[in-house]
Parts: structure tokens; C-alpha cells; sequence
């Protein structure tokens, strides 16, 4: 645990008092135990002499009107702009970071721009977004405040969304995505060992992510699309991205879209190249063939796998270039089948 000094700031949920009077942040699977002064790992959570409090509740590192194609959701508002915003710091500690200067940085350092629920719901109205992100850093550490967020936004017809690592409890998990109408998490990869050295986390990341997704996708209402950052040499080889594309489909189903996208070196991993852009039109390839219906490419020029084509009959649906959108139905115009959520 970190120790700097005292450490104030919103009361969070999720935690308990432990026998030796230590704090237990119940939020995340590292259940972090903390004495006042101390903050957990993702360092944006504290304890005090009173329990767990949220640093950067109210707080914010910048707001960014975005399509929301960027994020990526590609089935959710198709079209349409989203206000982002995050805070800082995350609970894992992925050496690849895309983001790494708002979700390595520290709070006093990055979260500096006062921002309340009720305002971000206002500038999302006033700069005609259909939805807000809790994006750049993981939302999930900043629950709270997101959760405030996405009340101010219901309450003005604007939805919410989620750009999210899915390493969550399931004490937490359901309060949290009650809040948000689509979530793309990322699976960083299907083999356990990956979170360990890669992401830094605790044996069995892999396995509460899995059950976020499941939990998503059969017990909420929230919309749900997975993106996979493809690592050459890491996280890229046929026989993995086939077994992860099996489980999608075998337990979530073949419509949950998947993003693959194109690593580029950042933070401590800037000895690795980028990912050629035919590795990750042969990992939406893969997916495909392991009966995925929706798999689209990221980070690369590719506009056939940009674009969303009908299951039944391969007409295009949703057309796409970068995040562009030069057309779109939520029903095939060939068949007439409705495959998409709006």
C-alpha cells in the first residue's frame, strides 16, 4: 500500500472494517487493507480514521466531445457524440498503457478540473451529446462520483457508458452497472498469466473478468461489446484469440461485438513494435470463423472490418470509415432482420 500523508475526500461504499482496525476496499478483487494515511493501489481510494474515501470525487482530468464509435461501441447510438471524461489513476498496472498519462498519473497531478454530476449533465445537453463516457482511466475506481454522474444524466435523457477493464467484485459490480447503459470491457487476454506480469494484478484477474462479462451480458440491461488490444508476440497467437473467440460465443453468444485493435508502444512496453495490420484483420478473421456474427478491426485502416454486415444475408448495415459513419439501419435493408440495439 501507499502512504502519502493524509489523505481526504467523498465517503466511498464498498468496504469493511477488518478486526485489526484496518480498512478493506471491498471494490475491486485486490481488497486492498489500508490504516489511515494509506491508499489502496489504484491510489485514488484512501482510508481514514472515519472508513474508505474517494479522492477524486468532484474532480476530473478534462472533458472531450468524441464519436461514439471511438470508444469503441459500434451497436450502441450508432453516429452519435459522447461526452467524455475520466479522473486518474486505475487498478491494474498494464505495462502497455495506451492511456497511460491520465491512468498512471496521480490525482493532484491529472484530476485537477472541478466538475460536478449536475454540470457534466448540462455541457453533455448543451454540446448535444446522446451520452456521457466514463472513459481514459478505469471508471470503476471512481464509482461514486460516476454513479452521481450518470444519475444527473438519466434524470436529462442523456445514457452513460463505460470504458472498462471489468476487474470488478460482484458485491460492486451490480450497484455500479445498474449506472450505465453500454460497457465495452476489455479482455486483455484469455490466459491468466497475462494479468499477472502484463497487468500486475493478483492470481485469477482473468476469471473475474470472464464473470463480468457474463454477468453483463445475461444478468443486466446494459449493452455490452469487448475490445482486445492484440500485443505481437503476447497476446496474438491463433491458438489463444480461438479460444477466447469459442468463449465469446459459447457463453455470451455471437452477437456481443469485439474489437480487435493495434497495439502501439507506450509506458513500459516501448520495446515491442506496433501490430502489423494484418495480424488484427486475421484475428477479426478468426473470430469469425469461430462463429462470432460481429468482429471489427481498430487502429488500422480497414474498412471491411470497420463495418457492421448483416448475419443472415452479409449486407452491409452499419457502414464505417475510421470513426465515421457514412450510413446506417438497425434493420437490414436486404432482409429485413433486425440485428442490432440501439
Amino acid at each position: 500500500m501507499i502512504s502519502r500523508g493524509a489523505v481526504s475526500g467523498a465517503p466511498a461504499r464498498w468496504w469493511c472494517r477488518l478486526e485489526d482496525g484496518r480498512v478493506q476496499c471491498d471494490l475491486c478483487p485486490r481488497h486492498c487493507r489500508l490504516r489511515p494515511g494509506q491508499r489502496a493501489f489504484c491510489f485514488v481510494r484512501g482510508a481514514t480514521d472515519e472508513g474508505l474515501v474517494l479522492t477524486t470525487h468532484g474532480r476530473c482530468s478534462g472533458l472531450q466531445v468524441d464519436p461514439i464509435e471511438k470508444k469503441p461501441l459500434y451497436h450502441f447510438l450508432p453516429g452519435s457524440r459522447v461526452l467524455s471524461f475520466g479522473t486518474a489513476g486505475c487498478n491494474l498496472g498494464c505495462r502497455f498503457c495506451q492511456n497511460w498519462g491520465i491512468s498512471k498519473s496521480t490525482a493532484t497531478d491529472t484530476a485537477t478540473l472541478e466538475a460536478s454530476p449536475a454540470e457534466i449533465a448540462e455541457q453533455a445537453v448543451a454540446l448535444s451529446c446522446d451520452s456521457v463516457a466514463f472513459t481514459y482511466n478505469e471508471p470503476l475506481i471512481f464509482a461514486e462520483y460516476a454513479l452521481e454522474v450518470a444519475e444527473a444524466c438519466h434524470s436529462k435523457g442523456v445514457r452513460t457508458v463505460a470504458v472498462t477493464a471489468g476487474y470488478v467484485t460482484a458485491k460492486a459490480r451490480a450497484d455500479f452497472f445498474d449506472g450505465v447503459d453500454a460497457a465495452n470491457v476489455d479482455l486483455k487476454s484469455f490466459d491468466d498469466s497475462f494479468y499477472r506480469k502484463q497487468c500486475l494484478t493478483p492470481p485469477g484477474a482473468l476469471g473475474h473478468v470472464l464473470e463480468t462479462l457474463r454477468w453483463l451480458k445475461h444478468s443486466s440491461s446494459t449493452h455490452l461489446e469487448i475490445t482486445t488490444l492484440l500485443i505481437p508476440g503476447l497476446n496474438d497467437s491463433e491458438q489463444e484469440l480461438r479460444a477466447m473467440c469459442r468463449w465469446v460465443v459459447d457463453e455470451l453468444g455471437p452477437d456481443v461485438p469485439h474489437h480487435f485493435s493495434a497495439f502501439h508502444p507506450a509506458f513500459r512496453m516501448r520495446d515491442r513494435g506496433c501490430t502489423p495490420a494484418a495480424t488484427v484483420k486475421r484475428a477479426r478473421r478468426i473470430a469469425l470463423e469461430e462463429g462470432e456474427w460481429f468482429a471489427f478491426t481498430g487502429n488500422v485502416h480497414d474498412p471491411e472490418g470497420q463495418t457492421t454486415y448483416c448475419p443472415a444475408c452479409g449486407e452491409v448495415v452499419i457502414e464505417r470509415t475510421g470513426y465515421r459513419v457514412s450510413r446506417h439501419t438497425l434493420r437490414c435493408p436486404a432482409c429485413g432482420r433486425a440485428p442490432l440495439r440501439r
